[in-house]
């Protein structure tokens, strides 16, 4: 969905991306102003990508490191791939703000800082000796002080509301600063507070004059100058809107309910960064999909496995602790070969572990963590525009092949936003349902055997319950592959058990695709899920720096494509970049019986591309020097 860049001169005063980074105090509304600033730079018509970064703790303590929230945006007139490194631009709230932010600001760049919250108290709650905005300790940055809280309470004062309730506005002020800065346009940010406050419009008017306020001040005021701007992108024609990671999986599944014609049931349990898709398929009950709020991990998966058993599509979404409660009912999943989706939106772990930050470390667990031979397809959505995709192909590949489907998301893409180009439903193909819709025992008896195979998919055929004629039993105990009865026998659980590995291997995947312009690399850097932004990001840099270097992504993580031996066997250093400690290149390693070495990044952030840039050069600069 993401244009080609267009190389142009700049107009004087122009510029092709900004990276900004609003931070403060968990309850300072950064998320909010953050995504407000991105619904209007969408609108715009520039391509981006964002960052959310928050504490896992619904209220952290107040003016601390460990209780900041930060929301970054990257917003360009060109195809970008990642939410940038590093911020141009920081806003910071709060003295705990800014330490916990500086370290990631280059020298140069900008700081719009709450002068009002830099008081003795704030300051030593977080360790600073001297005030950094007047200590002259940011002299290498080009740093705004404004006293946001006492212009915005000035600027509410004959509203009613009290001090507490004006203080909580004070986001908008910095949001309309900032959208004064970068020539945003604030209407769609008007429109929204006046709908979010419908029912209290004293709250909304606050707010909109508070958005206003900040607008206002940097027009006024002789110290802060309007910034660069960044023109719209050129991106393919189209109707296109804002969208995270887990709306893109939801609006995807419940298209693959209406391209399969089955009705999508959700069985989930609230769990963080996963909790988004529930309520999000929640919304969408007009289009058929229901959604059950059960009392724990192992009822939501069980709940859309027995709704699968009934004609539906079953789905459930978790994050890594919840796998793991959901394995043996997984395991059910193959051993009846129903279809199934389990979206796996993996978080810092192990146990509860970093619960708002992103991490890959469950791919070993999707693919292998199960009780006996259970192999399941797994797949991972690049981006949060791609997570719409991956949620029909999922659903296509559970449907076709009677089996449990595992997509692992991430926080990264979860949570971050870009812009989707919306298709047309009528550009989408169907997904085809083949119902069992007779008796079809293969002994003349007139009965149903229910693991009957299609020759082609070795699906078993799916009979409805209820359907007359069609009577049958399955469950967890191993069924015979004639009849579908339980079966003990010692051959022929050896034959289902290779019945069902090969229908996994049989499923049609893509060949991998490389991108290597010249065909003389030597590197070749794998990744999969949310890091193909930054590798992509960074295989761009080197390349600018005269670096030969190839690239590829992996969205079919099992069955892998069958072209990928002869691809990692073409080059003579390939690398996967991975946010665990190895576990693709684990398996890579074991298929391809090559060394392939791995770049791990366990921090619970995202890879960085100025990371990536940085080990391409180093690996060139040694194979220089060897």
């Amino acid at each position: 969905m993401k244009g080609t860049r267009v190389t142009t001169t700049k107009p004087e005063g122009h510029t092709s991306r900004v990276v900004i980074r609003f931070a403060g105090d968990s309850g300072d509304g950064m998320q909010l102003v953050g995504d407000r600033f991105s619904a209007q730079s969408a609108a715009f018509g520039n391509d981006l990508a964002t960052l959310p970064n928050f504490p896992a703790e619904i209220r952290a303590p107040q003016g601390t490191v460990p209780g900041v929230s930060s929301f970054q945006i990257h917003f360009a007139d060109y195809d970008i791939l990642t939410p940038g490194d590093r911020p141009d631009v920081l806003v910071a709230m709060n003295p705990a703000a800014l330490m916990a932010n500086l370290g990631d600001v280059e020298k140069g760049s900008t700081i719009v800082a709450n002068s009002d919250e830099f008081t003795t108290r704030n300051l030593a709650k977080v360790g600073y000796d001297d005030n950094p905005l007047t200590d002259g300790s940011l002299e290498s940055y080009v740093v705004h002080s404004v006293a946001m809280t006492t212009i915005t309470r000035a600027a509410l004062a004959d509203t009613g509301l009290s001090k507490k309730d004006a203080d909580r506005c004070r986001n908008l002020f910095a949001l309309g600063l900032l959208s004064w800065m970068y020539s945003r346009p604030i209407e769609s940010t008007e429109k929204f507070l006046r709908s979010k406050f419908a029912s209290k419009p004293d709250i909304a008017d606050a707010n909109v004059l508070a958005l206003h306020t900040g607008w206002n001040y940097g027009e006024t005021t002789e110290s802060i100058a309007a910034e660069l701007a960044v023109g719209p992108a050129t991106l393919p024609t189209g109707q296109y809107r804002q969208v995270n990671g887990n709306a893109a999986l939801a609006y995807g599944l419940a298209t693959a309910g209406y391209l399969s014609q089955r009705s999508v049931v959700l069985g989930a349990y609230p769990i963080t960064p996963a909790s988004d898709i529930l309520h999000n398929l929640s919304l969408l009950k007009d289009l058929g999909v229901v959604t059950l709020q059960v009392e724990d991990e192992i009822a939501g998966v069980c709940t859309a496995l027995g709704a699968s058993y009934g004609g539906a599509l079953g789905v459930t979404a978790t994050s890594g602790p919840g796998m793991a409660l959901k394995a043996e009912a997984i395991g059910l999943g193959v051993m009846t070969e129903l279809p199934l989706v389990v979206v796996d939106v993996q978080r810092g772990g192990p146990s509860t572990g970093l619960p708002t930050k992103t991490e890959q470390a469950d791919l070993l667990m999707a693919i292998h963590g199960r009780n006996g031979e259970s192999p399941v397809p797994v797949l991972a959505p690049s981006s949060p525009a791609d997570c719409f995709d991956i949620a029909i192909e999922a659903a296509t590949i559970a449907l076709r092949y009677r089996t449990p489907v595992i997509i692992l998301s991430d926080g990264a893409v979860a949570n971050g936003s870009e812009p989707w180009r919306v298709p047309s439903v009528a550009d989408l193909p169907s997904i085809e349902v083949n119902l069992a819709a007779a008796p079809n025992a293969l002994d003349g008896s007139g009965k149903h055997w229910p693991y009957v195979r299609d020759p082609e998919t070795l699906a078993r055929d799916w009979a409805i319950p209820g359907t007359a004629g069609l009577e049958h039993r399955i469950g967890g105990l191993e069924k015979s592959a004639d009849t579908g009865e339980i079966s003990y026998d010692p051959t022929n659980h050896d034959t289902m058990v290779r019945l069902r590995q090969a229908k996994v291997d049989g499923v049609l995947v893509p060949d991998l695709e490389v991108d290597d312009p010249s065909g003389q690399a030597e590197i070749l850097i794998l990744g999969w899920g949310s890091t193909f932004g930054p590798i992509g990001a960074g295989v761009r840099r080197a390349r600018t720096q005269g670096v030969q270097v190839a690239r590829a992504h992996l969205r079919h993580l099992n069955p892998l494509p069958r072209n990928l031996d002869a691809i990692v066997g073409a080059y003579s250093h390939v690398v996967v970049a991975e946010m665990n400690l190895g576990q693709l290149a684990k398996i890579l390693r074991a298929r391809t019986l090559s060394s392939i070495e791995t770049l791990s990044k366990v921090t619970g952030q995202p890879f960085l591309a100025e990371e990536i840039e940085k080990y391409i050069i180093e690996f060139s600069a040694s194979q220089e020097q060897a």
